[in-house]
């Protein structure tokens, strides 16, 4: 169901989790959680879209957790409810369960597991990237995918942010086997992305 195969993900420790990108209906998650035994922490966000905060705000109601979402992107918030009632999902607005700042530094978000924010704006004003430098796991939203790139041309995207976002993607120096995960479609890794993406450069390139 979801749109362009949105990809949600969970990381646990132990009986503990996180979600990032929480798509669908709220009951799916609830009986995923369930299932697995595992306590939600937190939520995150890599940006604003409908489609990777659909079931944010009710999630974060529900276990009484907080929902992060970087300041930039809190003016898109209820922006696609259009696309939500398309899908039969409920709108959203700020004035449900309002995001919590995203803070732009090493965060540890489970007993153990450290993630650090990077900034990328470009496909929205406040998009962001999580990485797990010890798990070598890098969630990278809409910024990139397999071989091509994010959208700049919706509310708030921005071409020349975009591609100033990849470059400092590149510019990490990410080790080459550090997995990839995309806002949609197939998981790749930094070494895919040298070999595959022409988009993934050094210096701020338009082709």
């Amino acid at each position: 169901m979801p749109p362009q195969n949105t990809q949600s993900v969970i990381v646990s420790v132990g009986d503990e989790c996180v979600i990032f990108d929480p798509w669908g209906h709220v009951d799916d998650w609830v009986r995923i959680l369930n299932e697995r035994g595992l306590k939600l922490r937190a939520i995150y966000a890599t940006h604003g879209h409908p489609d990777h905060i659909a079931c944010a705000p009710a999630l974060a109601q529900k276990y009484g957790v907080p929902w992060y979402l970087h300041p930039g992107d809190f003016r898109l918030v209820g922006w696609g409810n259009g696309l939500l009632e398309y899908f039969g999902l409920p709108p959203i607005t700020l004035d449900d369960v309002r995001p919590s700042d995203l803070k732009i530094e090493r965060t540890e978000i489970l007993p153990g597991l450290f993630m650090d924010i990077i900034e990328t704006p470009g496909h929205t004003p406040g998009g962001v990237a999580y990485n797990f430098p010890d798990e070598k796991v890098i969630l990278i939203g809409d910024t990139l995918f397999q071989d091509s790139i994010g959208r700049y041309d919706l509310p708030g995207g921005d071409e020349n942010m975009l591609f100033q976002s990849i470059s400092n993607l590149y510019n990490l120096n990410l080790p080459s086997d550090t997995a990839v995960v995309h806002g949609h479609g197939m998981d790749t890794s930094i070494a895919w992305l040298h070999k595959n993406n022409p988009y993934f450069h050094a210096q701020v390139n338009h082709l």
